[in-house]
């Protein structure tokens, strides 16, 4: 079964075509969070959620849909190796460089794939479908929402599985393996896409994330440059900042409490997917938690734990 919610067929009309009918609320109501915005998105969901698989089924001749042949093969051979071998997760460990405290960057994606992947996003960006931007931190023109739990999401069968493969094959066990804190604040999931973009939301300022753990993967074509936005990662021990760099495909995983910001961006773009992964009602572990004492095998496994429908924005 697909992971987005069920499909309810209507042969009255096309689905497709009456959510693209919608008149999607104004940027500026989306910022000061009007109430018609909530009611627009609480009214549509069905709706928008079959255009989607109606959208889906008819793009399946014409686009590559998105798959774990994406992932960077040294990468997938490593944490396929380490579901079915717990005891081989050191392979996986070894493709992660430490590049400030609790830090690490890898590659996620083959660079070479990732026009297959931005094709497909930009195919669901000219879908006419409405989406919901993550204006909960800026109100980016081409972003999306990703998980179901949020309203107006990316409700693409093709992209849910996608996007549940990311979360439960490859960032949970990897922030488990970093981060043994996290263990138990991680059966929850929320994720999102945003588009820097020269001129217009051009940097973050200093934040922590309302994550267990962030899984931040840039999604550039090789060639697609960009100047700026490098994310500053702040040491609390030293007081040092750590600047870091997105090259096409590679992945930075976190701590949410790690405190951090988006340089700003001067020209070019920088396109992202941001995972997050917390507990139940949003619970994050403190930062005196005491790491959970599980063995290796519980690291590779996916909770049985229902998801909520709680959102962090």
């Amino acid at each position: 079964m697909r992971s987005t919610d069920t499909f309810i067929k209507d042969t009255s009309s096309s689905q497709l075509e009456r959510a693209r009918a919608l008149a999607l609320p104004s940027r500026e109501a989306m910022l000061n969070r009007a109430p018609s915005v909530q009611n627009f998105w609480d009214s549509n969901r069905q709706l928008l959620i079959n255009a989607w698989h109606e959208w889906d089924k008819s793009e399946t001749s014409c686009l590559t849909m998105p798959d774990k042949t994406l992932i960077d093969s040294k990468l997938r051979n490593a944490v396929e190796q380490a579901w079915k071998k717990p005891a081989e997760e050191l392979a996986v460990k070894a493709l992660l460089q430490e590049v400030s405290p609790d830090v690490f960057q890898f590659q996620f994606f083959d660079p070479e794939r990732l026009v297959d992947l931005r094709t497909y996003l930009d195919a669901v960006s000219d879908a006419q479908i409405p989406l919901r931007p993550p204006y909960g931190i800026v109100l980016n023109r081409r972003g999306a929402m990703l998980d179901k739990r949020s309203e107006g999401f990316l409700a693409a069968p093709s992209f849910q599985d996608f996007y549940r493969d990311l979360v439960d094959t490859y960032m949970r066990p990897i922030a488990r393996m970093l981060f043994p804190d996290v263990v138990g604040y991680d059966t929850q999931t929320f994720g999102f896409s945003i588009q820097w973009q020269a001129g217009m939301d051009a940097s973050l300022r200093t934040h922590t994330d309302a994550s267990a753990a962030t899984l931040n993967i840039n999604l550039n074509l090789p060639g697609e440059a960009f100047v700026g936005s490098e994310v500053d990662f702040y040491d609390n021990a030293t007081g040092e900042v750590n600047r870091v760099s997105f090259k096409p495909g590679t992945a930075m995983i976190h701590r949410g409490r790690v405190a951090h910001a988006a340089r700003p961006i001067t020209s070019g773009t920088r396109t992202n997917f941001v995972l997050w992964l917390y507990g139940e009602r949003g619970q994050i572990p403190l930062q005196n938690t005491l790491p959970q004492s599980i063995d290796v095998g519980q690291r590779w496994t996916v909770p049985p734990t229902k998801q909520d429908d709680i959102a962090p924005f």
